[in-house]
């Protein structure tokens, strides 16, 4: 099968889906919970461990990520060094990649629970410093150093801008984190899951996935989606542009999942997010081009399956808290970062390697040609 569509890759109690019914749960908890009960960290604990934590669980988890936010000096001299126009997801790979050289595996086994537990935390509380630090220093700025007085997400919107952002930005932007955080085994998981089958440690598992979200079938969609809505210009222009791209068959951004049949679920949370939003700063034009592209959708697509995804309204999102849109897909990364250690702790407690086979399609028993015999 092409892509390995429908193929099942592994067993897991991560999460569940189900794309008829747009159902999306982490560990047996539906994701409208966890939105607005939760908090990223707290939801971070429960997909990695499997349980929620106790109030001392958490509190210490906190403390650990609160404690291990700050990178060494070579990581930030080397992040300095690169390209002012380079992507932010290159940079943040290649900012992993390094980190793992200064927390190495030497003595400890990929299982031993120190070992995770320090892996874990270094991971979810670094990535949110290297993406920020990359983008102040491609402004020619120093990096701006996290503050211990500030939650896991509004310690990175103001690593991010220089502002300590409002409480209730922090908490959208929160909430958003927790919608991200894990969806069973797309392309940037799997990614993780071949590398840990290697037994490669945890930094070279997350780099790359990493690798994977940067290619544009995975991440960047809500970054074309907001894209796309800038070219509609007008709410009024909407019909007439997406009736043109479908006439010449391309695909409307934001639009269709590989799962979905219905609209998912985050969209959804992230629509309401938008009007949270928008009492908090003045409302969008964008989201006026959104709402009538989705209902000319709803009528043109909705037929055939085709729904929102979490990337229809996500950069509506984004851009009101005044994030860059060349940052939305590491803010993909700060988040998802908690699916891939806890699908990479579930590939390491019964791992067999990825070997998969293949179906050959060329020729056979070809005859060598000398150099000189070639024409």
């Amino acid at each position: 099968m092409p892509g390995l569509a429908g193929v099942p890759a592994t067993r897991s109690n991560i999460s569940f889906v189900d794309g008829a019914r747009g159902i999306l749960e982490y560990r047996g908890i539906p994701v409208e919970q966890l939105a607005t009960h939760s908090t990223f960290l707290e939801t971070t604990y429960l997909l990695i461990w499997g349980y929620l934590p106790t109030k001392a669980q958490l509190y210490q988890f906190e403390e650990d990520i609160l404690h291990q936010r700050r990178v060494k000096y070579p990581i930030r001299d080397m992040i300095k060094c690169f390209p002012d126009q380079g992507h932010p997801m290159d940079a943040l790979q290649a900012s992993v990649a390094a980190l793992g050289l200064f927390y190495p595996l030497g003595e400890y086994q990929l299982t031993d629970e120190h070992y995770t537990r320090e892996a874990v935390v270094n991971l979810v509380a670094k990535l949110p410093t290297l993406v920020a630090m990359f983008h102040q220093m491609r402004q020619g700025n120093d990096p701006v150093a996290p503050r211990d007085d500030l939650s896991h997400s509004a310690n990175f919107l103001y690593m991010l801008t220089g502002q300590v952002p409002d409480p209730r930005v922090a908490r959208i932007f929160e909430v958003c984190l927790i919608l991200h955080a894990e969806h069973t085994v797309n392309a940037s998981t799997f990614g993780a899951l071949v590398t840990a089958s290697t037994l490669a440690d945890p930094y070279t598992v997350i780099t790359s996935a990493i690798g994977a979200l940067s290619g544009p079938l995975h991440g960047g969609a809500n970054e074309e989606a907001l894209a796309m809505f800038g070219q509609i210009g007008d709410a009024t222009q909407a019909r007439s542009f997406i009736q043109e791209r479908l006439a010449r068959k391309e695909k409307i951004m934001g639009l269709g999942h590989r799962v979905y049949r219905t609209k998912d679920p985050r969209a959804l949370v992230l629509q309401q997010l938008v009007k949270e939003l928008f009492k908090i700063y003045s409302p969008s034009p964008t989201y006026k081009i959104a709402q009538e592209v989705e209902q000319v959708c709803m009528e043109l697509l909705a037929p055939k399956g085709i729904y929102p995804n979490v990337d229809f309204y996500s950069g509506i999102v984004y851009e009101k808290m005044g994030i860059p849109s060349d940052i939305f897909t590491p803010v993909f990364a700060i988040s998802r970062v908690a699916g891939w250690l806890a699908h990479w702790r579930e590939q390491l407690s019964n791992n067999r390697i990825f070997r998969p086979t293949q179906i050959y399609t060329g020729p056979r028993q070809v005859e060598y040609t000398p150099l000189q015999a070639r024409g």
